[in-house]
């Protein structure tokens, strides 16, 4: 998983603390990095139907309550369908840890996965807002 996942948690609770404030410098500034990147974790948000935006007007807002976007919402947004875990493709078919490693892992990183995703499913954006707030005093 890449830092896009932490950057869209952290564009969401931007936006739904301050609509009105959130371009994509603002975001830029508090995330540190380019408004670039927060303008292409944007578009994969407003694809996933978590946020809107309106276009050459500053700002965004989300589409449901934060009590009802999931980190696993997120999470699918930002990387889809795809799992957390790779295999690598080619291991030697002659060789008897070649031959049976892709089914081993796959039946262990299956149920990482799982796991990884049932407690993004328990999460909301409204916990993360209520964690952050109770850490900014």
């Amino acid at each position: 998983m890449n830092s896009q996942y932490a950057v869209a948690v952290h564009v969401l609770s931007i936006i739904s603390q301050f609509p009105e404030h959130a371009s994509s410098a603002d975001i830029a500034a508090s995330v540190g990095t380019n408004p670039v990147v927060i303008r292409t974790v944007t578009g994969l948000l407003r694809r996933a139907d978590l946020l809107t935006t309106q276009q050459g007007v500053s700002g965004a807002r989300l589409t449901r309550d934060p009590r009802d976007i999931t980190l696993l919402d997120v999470y699918r947004a930002v990387n889809g369908e795809a799992s957390v875990f790779r295999l690598h493709e080619h291991p030697h078919p002659a060789c008897p840890v070649g031959a049976n490693i892709q089914a081993t892992l796959e039946a262990r990183f299956g149920c990482a996965q799982a796991a990884m995703e049932a407690e993004l499913a328990r999460t909301t954006l409204a916990d993360v807002l209520g964690d952050l707030a109770a850490r900014a005093g």
